[in-house]
Parts: C-alpha cells; sequence; structure tokens
C-alpha cells in the first residue's frame, strides 16, 4: 500500500496554496485516468487535492456571444447542454463518441483535458518509457506500436493524446484557462499539448502548481457548420484510431472558415494548418478536400504496423469535409 493524504478547499486560492506547499501534489476531480494510473503505479502522487467543491462547474453563455465551460463540468453534463448541442455539434458529439455513459457523468472538462496515454509501454510500471522515466528509452518504436503516432513523433516517444474533447476545442479555437502561484493566463486549445520532442513526460504547457479553470469558447463564423467523426476498433468505449473535427463555411459554392484537426495521430490534437490553407477560398468539392488532406498528411512518418493510419485519416477528413460542405442547415 503506497499512502498518500487527502484534502477538499472549499476556494481556488487555497487549492493552489496546498498545491504549493506540497511538491507532487495533484489535483483531483472525476478521476477516470488518475486513479486508474495509481492503481497501475504509474502514478504516486503524497497529497490529492480534491476540487469538485470549488465554484468550477458551470456551463455559461458569454457577452460575445461566446461559451465558458467550468473546469469541473461532467462531460455528460456538457455534451446535453442546449446551447453546446445548437452552436457547438463537434464538441457534443466529441464527447460522446468517448468513454462511456458512466465515466462521462464522472470525467470532468479539466480532467479530460489533462489525460494521459493509454500507450501500453506507459501503463506498464514494469517496463522502459521515456514519458513515465525520461531516459529509460521508447520501446514502442520496434515493438507495439499499431495505435501510436504517425505525425510529429520523436525518437524519445510515439504515443498519442487520447482526447476526443481535445480535438473538437482546437478546432473550435477554444482558450484553456489556468490559475497558478504568478496569477491568471489563457492558452488556445490547440496550443495546450506539447509534441514530445526530448521531453516527453510532459504532456502540456501547464506550469508546476497551475490549476485549469475552465474552457472558453468563441463566437463561431455566421452560417458555420460542425462536426466530429471516429474510427476506432470498436463502437463504442475504444480509443481513436485517428479521428477528425471540422469547422466549415461554405457560401456561394467556395468555402471561407476552414478549421481541421486530427486526433489519434499524434502526442496532441493535430491542427491540420496546411490543410486550411489549401480549403479556404477553394471551390468545395471532392478534389479541394482530397488535396487539403494529402498537404497535411504527407509530413506523415509512420512505423512498421501503423501506416493503415494515413489512408484512414485523408478518407476521414474528405468525408466530414464533404458531408459539412453538403448540408443546408448551419450548426
Amino acid at each position: 500500500m503506497k499512502p498518500f493524504a487527502y484534502v477538499r478547499p472549499e476556494r481556488t486560492e487555497e487549492a493552489i496554496e496546498r498545491f504549493a506547499a506540497q511538491p507532487g501534489a495533484r489535483f483531483l476531480a472525476g478521476g477516470t485516468n488518475l486513479v486508474d494510473l495509481m492503481k497501475l503505479g504509474v502514478a504516486g502522487p503524497p497529497l490529492l487535492i480534491d476540487i469538485n467543491g470549488l465554484p468550477l462547474d458551470a456551463v455559461e453563455e458569454t457577452a460575445t456571444g461566446g461559451l465558458h465551460i467550468g473546469a469541473t463540468a461532467r462531460n455528460s453534463d456538457v455534451a446535453a447542454h442546449p446551447l453546446v448541442r445548437a452552436r457547438y455539434p463537434v464538441l457534443s458529439q466529441a464527447l460522446l463518441a468517448g468513454a462511456s455513459p458512466q465515466l462521462r457523468n464522472a470525467a470532468t472538462t479539466g480532467g479530460n483535458l489533462l489525460q494521459r496515454t493509454r500507450c501500453p509501454y506507459f501503463q506498464d510500471a514494469s517496463k522502459p518509457c521515456n514519458k513515465r522515466a525520461p531516459g529509460s528509452g521508447c520501446p514502442a518504436r520496434e515493438g507495439v506500436h499499431r495505435d501510436l503516432a504517425v505525425l510529429g513523433h520523436s525518437a524519445h516517444c510515439v504515443a498519442t493524446h487520447p482526447s476526443d474533447m481535445a480535438v473538437a476545442l482546437a478546432a473550435l479555437d477554444a482558450e484553456v484557462r489556468l490559475r497558478g502561484p504568478a496569477g491568471e493566463r489563457t492558452v488556445p486549445a490547440a496550443e495546450f499539448h506539447r509534441l514530445p520532442g526530448d521531453r516527453p513526460d510532459r504532456d502540456t504547457v501547464v506550469e508546476d502548481g497551475e490549476l485549469i479553470t475552465g474552457v472558453t469558447l468563441p463566437a463561431l463564423p455566421t452560417g458555420a457548420r460542425s462536426a466530429y467523426r471516429k474510427a476506432r476498433d470498436r463502437a463504442s468505449y475504444a480509443f481513436a484510431l485517428a479521428s477528425v473535427a471540422a469547422v466549415l463555411t461554405v457560401e456561394d459554392g467556395r468555402i471561407g472558415h476552414a478549421a481541421l484537426v486530427f486526433g489519434g495521430l499524434a502526442h496532441k490534437p493535430w491542427r491540420a494548418r496546411a490543410a486550411e490553407e489549401v480549403l479556404r477560398g477553394a471551390p468545395a468539392t471532392a478534389e479541394t478536400y482530397r488535396r487539403a488532406a494529402d498537404a497535411e498528411l504527407a509530413a506523415a512518418e509512420p512505423l512498421r504496423d501503423n501506416g493503415f493510419k494515413v489512408p484512414l485519416a485523408r478518407n476521414l477528413a474528405v468525408s466530414v469535409l464533404h458531408d459539412l460542405a453538403s448540408r443546408t442547415d448551419a450548426a
């Protein structure tokens, strides 16, 4: 048994202070990932700071027509929220594509962003893993890597980020709000997660002691349509082999606003900037969608057993873009 302490602060400032006073402490919300990692021996925080009593669970409209989602808002509540369903269907669809109803009832917005990879080497404390133990190696490169990265990986790590929600947030140009010892700041969702480089142990840009307090979604362009689509080994309760979140506007047969993000392909949600450049101002045709997907996926570097992810992601992107452009409604 590995003992740990537990506190449940009533104020956000108190939670941050308790974290600063105990090196290695962790914030606890739904616990759907952290508790599993503790059971596996991958995580062993000396102190859990339960933030469920903090006033961070609201979903509220902003003065500019966007939406603010608190860090402890449950995934199931966000997916079912009328404003999310009406204005940001890509987010609702992404949340409903993740986990099981029971887990969505417990999982939170902040916890979803901070969940860690399901790479089997990371989750097995008896195996080397640069993400878990820097400098120990990455056996996944030559071992079991069918589900792992084809974009942005490094010699030190080929893990993928498992979140569906984070892919949608990157496509929506959301901002993640953080509060820590140095004050408050916001980070674009597309820049919140890191590529592994030579520091695969750092998943995000969160600094020590910072707490996610919420996520803010901007109002979408007039006429925007959005969708999320996920390919996986089974129809439910499985992580993405590849996924696509897209936000699109089309007027007079040409694409205006275009945001495209891939999931399941990299250490972070992969904002497809090269594809977006091809899409903007181009005719809304199958040929355009194919050229856009190919422009982005040309950077892919698949390993021995995961090359199938590249055509899978290409076909998903083409399909989602075609369906969005063909719709007559806007949502």
